[in-house]
């Protein structure tokens, strides 16, 4: 067998068959969330619900608790998303496709900081010796925190944020034996550059809507 499948494959030889299905389950869900953000469809929120929560198990099996818990954050803010991309005043849907100004810049930067020190805190609640790659994972979700807030109130910096944390987490999953989730972030890479410009594109030929 080729090296590249046996890094995706070698993982899971003497990993139970239903946490496999689970991680499946995750993969295809994630990748459809993203699908349908891209596309300012609301199904990103109850397709995305199933991909994080099924995730937040898989984690906490891993003992992840800052992968843990970014997952248990995107489910409630999944529900809060869905709700207010839901909202309608006078036929009109209420939040549209806009970009931050500068009190949500600052909001989302203190999302950031508060959200890796609740993380950090996480790992020492849980007695976890945190290494470098936690402390990547306590930057990644700082990260992912505030782009999924951005991505509630539809603004554009958001895709900005999922491509970095992105493109971060690729290496990071990999490192840590899960081929099949690595291959999902780059997947979600593209996902989040082609929809970085969709969004634009439908900004600039709307900007009576932002």
């Amino acid at each position: 067998m080729s090296p590249i499948f046996d890094f995706f494959l070698a993982p899971y030889y003497e990993r139970a068959p239903y946490l496999i299905v689970l991680e499946v389950i995750a993969f295809v869900f994630g990748i459809a969330s993203v699908y349908y953000a891209q596309r300012r469809n609301i199904w990103v929120y109850p397709s995305g619900l199933i991909a994080t929560t099924v995730t937040m198990y898989l984690f906490f099996q891993d003992e992840l608790m800052g992968d843990m818990m970014i997952n248990f954050y995107y489910s409630i803010m999944s529900i809060y998303g869905w709700w207010n991309w839901a909202r309608i005043k006078d036929g009109d849907r209420v939040v549209h496709v806009s970009r931050t100004n500068s009190k949500e810049k600052w909001i989302g930067f203190g999302l950031f900081l508060l959200t890796m020190g609740f993380t950090y805190g996480v790992y020492k609640g849980y007695g976890v010796d945190i290494e470098a790659t936690n402390y990547i994972d306590i930057f990644t979700s700082g990260i992912f925190f505030t782009a999924m807030w951005y991505m509630a109130t539809k603004k554009l910096e958001n895709w900005t944020l999922w491509i970095i944390a992105d493109l971060i987490t690729i290496p990071l999953y990999a490192y840590r034996g899960w081929g099949m989730l690595s291959l999902q972030f780059v997947i979600f890479t593209i996902l989040a550059i082609q929809g970085y410009r969709s969004w634009k594109k439908h900004l600039d030929n709307n900007p009576q809507a932002a």
